[in-house]
């Protein structure tokens, strides 16, 4: 195994980033695998993602029927988690009935490599517990 020093003197193994919080002994909120993790945070989070990625916008109603078993208090709690992580932007076209849309910001989209390492790390394990 290779290992780099760092800017403090300290090696540091393959993988991890040359960053203090790549060091830290607890799970500190401002570690940017913690922020990572607290949006896709929960069931079903990652699926409504997923959902998103190969659309512009899509409604609640699209969102509901892609994901038939999530129930509509579970979907609303996930959008509200992705709007206030970034993930989503949500826009209200006025109207009769206004229309509400949700779909990816810019960071949002790059959640998409994210995801497709996750499947491909699962995917390679899958079967070796």
């Amino acid at each position: 195994m290779t290992h780099r020093t760092v800017s403090d003197g300290t090696d540091t193994p393959p993988g991890l980033p040359d960053d203090v919080f790549a060091r830290v002994t607890s799970p500190h909120p401002a570690c940017p695998v913690e922020i990572t993790l607290a949006a896709l945070r929960g069931r079903w989070t990652t699926l409504l993602v997923r959902e998103l990625l190969p659309h512009e916008h899509r409604t609640y109603t699209e969102l509901a029927a892609a994901l038939p078993h999530l129930s509509p208090k579970v979907l609303a709690d996930r959008l509200t988690q992705l709007l206030d992580a970034g993930v989503l932007e949500r826009t209200r076209t006025p109207g009769w009935p206004a229309t509400v849309t949700y779909a990816l910001t810019p960071r949002g989209r790059e959640l998409g490599p994210v995801l497709q390492a996750l499947w491909d790390w699962g995917a390679a394990g899958e079967g070796r517990a």
